[in-house]
């Protein structure tokens, strides 16, 4: 189902408060992993403001949808995600990662309510997405599990072992693992394929049993398509979903570098980053004016 004006509009909204509280939150933290974090704020934006089946004012529901963000370093992305979505004030993101913070640098899922796991080793989020899937189907219980992989952490051989698991278990509950993996190409110390090569990344994850398709993880309406597809789960096989994003979206001087993996900002560099996030939000809702029904 394409979306509706008012929903992409709503949708392109989101992402955009959502890349601004991150840019403000690294400011307050005085550092952050924030090029990852903005590659990954649309595919977030997705899960949660439209597929999840997931009530803020109700987080612990056991029938609710998870999501495995495997990627956990950007949890300087989902506290201010959970700020949006009303689990947390904001009032807190100014103590992201300061001595004495329930918001560490990878967020606890015992401290953040709303969040399923604790991750940031990274390969450990695919087996822990597969074990909640199993674990519904063995209780009759029919939720999904998005489970969102850094192209950078494809390194891990623990990936690709809960891949085949998963392709495996596929109808005792595996196909219920919706993959979405944000292809931005770069990690902290260079370019994918200059590090270790993932190409051809898509034919890997069909060899593994996987329904595969690539989108460009920026474009909502594409984005939305590919997950309502994988949401539906039509077939026998799980879903993976390959985001090809910009590491640093949004941001000119970090836009597609790796180096930016990581980062400080001083007052120049966050009113550059703050007024460039204001010139990608109106480039994105004009594009939303020009093209939505």
């Amino acid at each position: 189902m394409a979306l509706s004006k008012k929903e992409w509009f709503e949708l392109e909204t989101f992402a955009a408060d959502l890349r601004d509280l991150t840019i403000d939150t690294v400011n307050w933290a005085g550092s952050g992993h924030w090029g990852g974090s903005s590659s990954s704020a649309d595919i977030v934006t997705l899960i949660y403001r439209k597929f999840a089946k997931f009530d803020p004012k109700n987080p612990e529901d056991p029938d609710r949808d998870r999501v495995v963000v495997s990627k956990g370093h950007v949890g300087i992305l989902l506290a201010p995600l959970f700020s949006l979505l009303g689990l947390i004030e904001k009032e807190q993101l100014k103590t992201f990662n300061l001595t004495g913070s329930k918001l560490g640098i990878h967020l606890d899922s015992n401290k953040v309510k709303g969040l399923d796991s604790s991750t940031g080793s990274l390969g450990h989020g695919s087996s822990l997405a597969l074990g909640m899937a199993l674990a519904g189907a063995l209780k009759g219980q029919t939720y999904k599990t998005f489970l969102v992989l850094g192209d950078g952490e494809c390194d891990e051989g623990s990936v690709w072992e809960a891949a085949m698991a998963t392709s495996h278990f596929a109808k005792r509950g595996g196909k219920n693992v919706i993959t979405i993996v944000d292809r931005n190409h770069n990690m902290i110390d260079g370019n994918t394929e200059d590090v270790m090569a993932l190409e051809p990344f898509a034919d890997k994850w069909k060899a593994f049993g996987f329904e595969t398709v690539v989108v460009n993880g920026h474009d909502i309406p594409a984005l939305a398509e590919a997950i309502e597809r994988a949401y539906k789960g039509d077939g026998d096989k799980p879903y993976c979903i390959i985001a090809d994003t910009i590491k640093g979206e949004g941001v000119s001087f970090a836009a597609g570098n790796y180096k930016w993996h990581y980062g400080a900002l001083n007052e120049e560099k966050y009113n550059t980053a703050k007024a460039d996030l204001a010139a990608f939000r109106a480039k994105r809702l004009e594009r939303v004016n020009k093209e939505g029904k």
